[in-house]
C-alpha cells in the first residue's frame, strides 16, 4: 500500500492542475452547459492525467541520479529510494498501453494528440531536454497538446483542433512560465545547476531573462490581437478587449515574483498561494467566459 502511494506521488498530483487547459475548448466555444461535451472532457481529463502521470514516473526513472543532488527533488519517490524502482518501471508501461486504446476509443483526433503528446515527453526525457531552447519549447508545446487535446471532444467550429489564435496565446504563456522555473533553478542551484540539469549549462541568468522579457512582450501582444482580431465567437463589439489589462497585470506579476522574489521554481504552486496573481487569474477567466456567452 506505501509502495501505491509512493506511486501516485511520483505522478506528481500538484501538476495535474495543468491538464485544466483541457476545459479551455469546452469554456471558449461555448460548449461549458452541454452535457455530453462536458462528459466527454472529463473522461479525457482522466485519460491525459493518467498519461501525464505516465510520463513523470518515466521521467524520474531517468532523472533519478540528479534529482539526488537537488534541494527539493531528492525527496522525490525515486530519488529518495522510497519506491522501487522495478514498481515504477512497471507503471511507465503499463499506464500508456491502458490509457492510450481508451483515448482512441472516445475520441480518435484525441488519441492521435494523446500518443503524439506522449512520444514528445519520451523524446524529452531520452534526448530533448539535453537540447538547449529546445527544451524549453518541448514543454511549451505540452501544453498546445492540452488544449488541441480538449478541442477535439467538443466538436468546436474550426474543427478539428479550433482557432490558431488559442494556440499562440497559450504558447507563449506556457513559454514564459517554463523559462521563470529555468531561471529559478539556475539562481538556486547556482554553479551545481549542471550537475542537476545538464542543459542548464548552456543557459545564463543574462540569457534567460533576454528571452522571458521576449517572451512576455509576445504573450501580451499575442493576446491582445485575439481579442479583436479572431472571429471565432468573439463579441461583436470587441468587448473582449476589456480584458487585456488583467492578463497584462497576470504577466507583470509573475514577472515580479520571478525577478524580484525569485519565485518561479514551482508556479504550479506559485499560482495558488500569491493571491494577487490567483485573483487575477479568476477574474480573468469570469470575466472572459461572461463576454464570450454574451453577445452584444
Amino acid at each position: 500500500m506505501q509502495q501505491f502511494i509512493y506511486l501516485i506521488n511520483t505522478t506528481r498530483p500538484r501538476q495535474w492542475v495543468k491538464n485544466i487547459f483541457l476545459f479551455a475548448a469546452l469554456v471558449f466555444d461555448r460548449k461549458l452547459f452541454e452535457l455530453e461535451y462536458v462528459i466527454s472532457t472529463i473522461y479525457g481529463f482522466i485519460l491525459l492525467t493518467l498519461i501525464s502521470g505516465s510520463v513523470y514516473i518515466t521521467n524520474d526513472l531517468f532523472d533519478y541520479e540528479n534529482d539526488k543532488i537537488h534541494p527539493l527533488k531528492r525527496h522525490r519517490p525515486i530519488a529518495s529510494g522510497k519506491l522501487n524502482k522495478r514498481s515504477a518501471t512497471i507503471a511507465s508501461i503499463l499506464l500508456p498501453l491502458v490509457t492510450l486504446p481508451c483515448a482512441f476509443l472516445l475520441n480518435q483526433w484525441f488519441g492521435v494528440i494523446l500518443l503524439v503528446y506522449w512520444v514528445q515527453n519520451i523524446l524529452y526525457s531520452i534526448k530533448l531536454k539535453h537540447v538547449v531552447i529546445v527544451d524549453v519549447l518541448m514543454i511549451s508545446l505540452g501544453f498546445v497538446f492540452r488544449v488541441a487535446a480538449g478541442a477535439t471532444l467538443v466538436d468546436v467550429e474550426q474543427a478539428p483542433i479550433g482557432s490558431p489564435w488559442i494556440y499562440m496565446c497559450v504558447g507563449f504563456g506556457a513559454l514564459l512560465v517554463v523559462l521563470g522555473k529555468r531561471r529559478s533553478e539556475i539562481v538556486t542551484l547556482n554553479n551545481k545547476a549542471g550537475s542537476h540539469r545538464t542543459v542548464l549549462d548552456n543557459y545564463t541568468k543574462p540569457f534567460i531573462d533576454l528571452l522571458i522579457y521576449s517572451v512576455s512582450t509576445c504573450t501580451i501582444i499575442s493576446y491582445s490581437l485575439y481579442t479583436f482580431s479572431a472571429t471565432y465567437h468573439q463579441p461583436r463589439n470587441d468587448s473582449m478587449m476589456l480584458t487585456i489589462p488583467l492578463v497584462v497585470y497576470g504577466v507583470f506579476r509573475y514577472l515580479y515574483l520571478v525577478n524580484v522574489k525569485d519565485a518561479g521554481g514551482t508556479p504550479e504552486v506559485l499560482v495558488f498561494t500569491d493571491r494577487p496573481l490567483l485573483c487575477s487569474i479568476i477574474i480573468w477567466l469570469i470575466t472572459a467566459t461572461i463576454l464570450r456567452y454574451n453577445y452584444w
